[in-house]
């Protein structure tokens, strides 16, 4: 669930509505930075139950069978678990970063051009620090030097 929820036909992350702006409104006011620390925190929370629920799960089936084949099922099981785990672990430390930015007053910036990334753009990537553009020149130049 951490991708979005379905609320109401509407695609929400971490079951946060998307933000309405309003005519006029400044970019990155009090409300708009309320309103994606808000996401922010509800992610991180979802993120951190699931690794609970691994852990407890891990620790409830942890068995020692003596069937090899049994046995290397349940490694394969707990090794793709904890594979997804340590992504979360990452997404956590990108969204706790983000939070920090939004406490400093510089979120909703691009870290390359200094133009405003976007409302759209945060509420499908909250984490993003570069505006559409310099995402995808990045991405090109990255495909180059993998090339």
């Amino acid at each position: 669930m951490p991708e979005g929820t379905k609320k109401l036909g509407v695609l929400a992350i971490a079951g946060v509505l998307p933000y309405q702006e309003k005519p006029g409104e400044e970019y990155m006011n009090e409300d708009q930075l309320g309103h994606f620390k808000t996401i922010l925190e509800a992610w991180r929370n979802q993120l951190r139950e699931e690794v609970d629920r691994t852990l407890n799960h891990m620790q409830d089936e942890a068995a020692n069978f003596p069937d090899p084949v049994d046995r290397a099922a349940q490694e394969e099981e707990f090794s793709l678990e904890l594979r997804a785990r340590d992504r979360e672990r990452k997404l956590i430390k990108k969204i706790e970063k983000t939070l920090q930015i939004i406490e400093e007053d510089d979120f909703g910036f691009c870290n390359s051009c200094g133009i405003e990334i976007g409302i759209r753009r945060l509420e499908a990537r909250p984490t993003a620090d570069q505006c559409i553009d310099c995402k995808t020149l990045a991405e090109i130049k990255e495909k180059q030097m993998a090339g």
